[in-house]
């Protein structure tokens, strides 16, 4: 058994404009520090392309026509005051749900104990109706979703990126069998994630952290409130969305976490996936905008991956 990566080229060529903090060297980065001797064993694929059905399972055909119309054959289209899309961009946004979708028929077919999904641009900002925030395609609510194909009829997605998954709270609110955990900054992009929002069947867990606090705060909130909640919840499968912007030298975030934080965090859902879900486990990339710290914080995620 093994750890998978899925990754393609195709997020490496998805344009934004100069400046912009989400551009390709951060695929770059993670491509460079998962080269490393130590990553040898992991299994590499290709992420393929998602279809119309993949994409259902969150976004709305009028919202897919949305997004496939405005895609443009040259220039950038923009879709907010910070997502825009390439030439290359559609492709590599739905390659990084492809990629997710690919990620949950392996793992669910015993070919890996778990994956990582290298994909860019990110996607948990992305509302079933709405771009947003960088995101297309919320490539970590498609991959859970797509765990029931599997016969997993409670799926979980936890998200440790600086900035709340909106986009993924949204999507999974009124499923009373899905379940959504994160810890994020506060106040922060987008402004949402309130510790008092619970979704419709008490199967949302937010954990705002205040700006400044460090790894130990962080694994207090892991430790104390979310992590038991998603023991309790008894997942069959579980999606993580992995933003490594709470780093401490982040230019958009405002926490102060390393590399082992990342790490511990990762060792602890992959223990749960162990005793709760079969070990079942699919990590996805979200942000971090620092191109050192996002390469060597994904090197350790994906190495303690390696170690489950």
């Amino acid at each position: 058994m093994t750890t998978l990566l899925f990754a393609h080229p195709s997020f490496q060529r998805h344009e934004t404009p100069p400046g912009h903090v989400e551009h390709s060297g951060r695929y770059a980065a993670v491509e460079k520090a998962l080269s490393h001797g130590d990553f040898a064993g992991l299994e590499r694929r290709a992420a393929p392309l998602a279809d119309d059905a993949d994409l259902d399972r969150v976004h709305s055909a009028a919202y897919r026509t949305v997004i496939e119309e405005n895609a443009p054959r040259s220039g950038l289209a923009q879709f907010d005051a910070d997502t825009f899309m390439g030439p290359s961009s559609l492709e590599a946004a739905l390659r990084g749900a492809g990629g997710a979708i690919a990620a949950v028929d392996a793992v669910c077919a015993g070919e890996a104990d778990n994956a990582f999904v290298a994909a860019r641009p990110p996607g948990h900002h992305a509302e079933p109706e709405r771009a947003m925030g960088f995101c297309f395609f919320n490539n970590a609510a498609i991959a859970a979703l797509r765990a029931r194909a599997h016969g997993a009829v409670r799926v979980a997605v936890v998200d440790f990126d600086v900035h709340h998954g909106n986009g993924t709270e949204a999507a999974l609110w009124h499923d009373e069998n899905a379940f959504f955990a994160s810890s994020h900054e506060w106040p922060q992009y987008p402004g949402t994630g309130r510790a008092s929002d619970r979704g419709a069947y008490d199967n949302i867990f937010n954990a705002p952290l205040t700006t400044g606090e460090d790894g130990d705060a962080f694994r207090h909130a892991w430790g104390d409130r979310l992590l038991p909640a998603l023991s309790d919840f008894d997942p069959d499968f579980i999606v993580i969305s992995a933003g490594f912007d709470a780093h401490a030298a982040d230019p958009l975030g405002g926490l102060s976490l390393r590399e082992a934080d990342f790490a511990w965090i990762t060792g602890e859902v992959a223990a749960i996936a162990r005793d709760k879900a079969q070990g079942r486990l699919v990590s996805v990339l979200e942000g971090g905008y620092d191109l050192h710290a996002l390469g060597a914080s994904a090197a350790a995620h994906v190495k303690t991956l390696m170690a489950q």
